[in-house]
C-alpha cells in the first residue's frame, strides 16, 4: 500500500518511521522544510517525496500539520486524490477539521476519518521523531456517520501495528469536549504555573511535582494558540472550572479554614483515585 504523509514534524515523522519499521507499506512524504525532506530521505523515514502527481497513487493519505493548514491542503488537492482513498489527519482538534473535510470527501469520492494520536513530547520537529513514539498510546478516531465497520477495523489494525495500545472511536464534538480538559487545560495550567518568579529559584528545591507540572510549558506557541482558539468554547468552560476550584483553595488559606482545606484536598484525592480506577486495564 502507498501511504502519503503531509508534514514530517514530530508526529508525521514518527508515523513515517513507525510505518517503515513495522509494516511493508511504501511511504511518500512531504514537508515544506527542504532540510527535513533531506533528513527524512537520508534516514529512510520515507521512500520518496510526495509530489502533487504522486497524490494520485496514494491509497492512504495522512495529514500531520496544523488544523487550518490541513483543511486548506486537502481543499487544494482534493481533485488529485485517488478515488476511494482513505484520508486521515493527526490534528489536536476535530470539529473544525472533520466538518469541512467530510464535505470534500463526499464531493470528490474519498473517505475522511479524523484522527488524533495521543502521544507527543515537549519538543517538536523531525529531529525528535521516533518509530517508538506511539508505544501503548491511545489513537482517537472520529469517522463519519455510517462509516463501514470493516474499513474501521482495517484502520484500527493499521494504527495498532504502529504501536498504539488502544483505539478510541468517538465524535468530533465529544473529542473536543474531553481534550479541552485532558490536554489543553493542562498546557495552559503549566504555562501559567511556570510564570511564578520562584521558578527561577527552583534548583535544589524541585523534584517530580515541579517537573510534571512544567514539562508541557515548553509548547509551540503558534500551534497551541490555534488549537486553543479552535476549541475556545470547551476550553473556556474548563478554565472557568479550574479558576473556581483554585479560588476555593485560596479562600480556605485566607481564612485559615483548616477543615475546609482538608476537605478540598480529600475530595481531590478521591477524585484522582476514582479516575485511576476507571483507567485501570487488567
Amino acid at each position: 500500500m502507498d501511504i502519503g504523509i503531509v508534514g514530517l514534524g514530530l508526529i508525521g515523522g514518527s508515523i513515517a518511521k513507525a510505518i517503515q519499521k513495522n509494516t511493508p507499506h511504501t511511504v511518500l512524504g512531504f514537508d515544506t522544510d527542504e532540510q527535513v525532506m533531506y533528513k527524512a530521505r537520508l534516514l529512510d523515514a520515507i521512500d520518496a517525496e510526495l509530489t502533487e502527481e504522486r497524490l494520485a497513487i496514494c491509497d492512504w493519505l495522512i495529514i500531520a500539520i496544523r488544523p487550518q493548514a490541513a483543511v486548506e491542503y486537502v481543499r487544494a488537492n482534493a481533485g488529485r486524490l485517488k478515488k476511494g482513498a482513505i484520508v486521515m489527519d493527526a490534528c489536536g482538534v476535530k470539529r473544525c477539521v472533520c466538518e469541512p473535510l467530510w464535505e470534500l470527501a463526499d464531493k470528490y469520492g474519498f473517505t475522511f476519518i479524523g484522527g488524533h494520536p495521543m502521544a507527543g513530547r515537549e519538543v517538536s520537529g523531525f529531529d525528535y521523531a521516533s518509530a517508538d513514539l506511539f508505544r501503548d498510546a491511545s489513537m482517537i478516531l472520529t469517522p463519519p456517520k455510517g462509516a463501514d465497520i470493516a474499513l474501521l477495523e482495517r484502520v484500527k489494525k493499521f494504527w495498532c501495528a504502529l504501536g498504539f495500545g488502544s483505539v478510541t472511536i468517538t465524535t468530533p464534538e465529544n473529542h473536543d469536549r474531553v481534550i479541552a480538559y485532558t490536554s489543553q487545560l493542562a498546557h495552559i495550567a503549566s504555562s501559567a504555573y511556570i510564570k511564578s518568579p520562584t521558578a527561577l529559584d527552583h534548583i535544589g528545591f524541585s523534584a517530580g511535582s515541579y517537573k510534571d507540572l512544567t514539562r508541557v510549558a515548553r509548547l509551540d506557541p503558534e500551534m497551541w494558540t490555534e488549537l486553543f482558539l479552535e476549541n475556545r468554547d470547551n476550553l473556556l468552560s474548563e478554565a472557568e472550572g479550574l479558576l473556581a476550584h483554585l479560588t476555593e483553595y485560596r479562600d480556605a488559606l485566607l481564612t485559615k479554614d483548616e477543615a475546609k482545606l482538608r476537605s478540598l484536598l480529600a475530595t481531590g484525592r478521591e477524585q484522582k483515585l476514582e479516575a485511576d480506577r476507571k483507567d485501570y486495564r487488567p
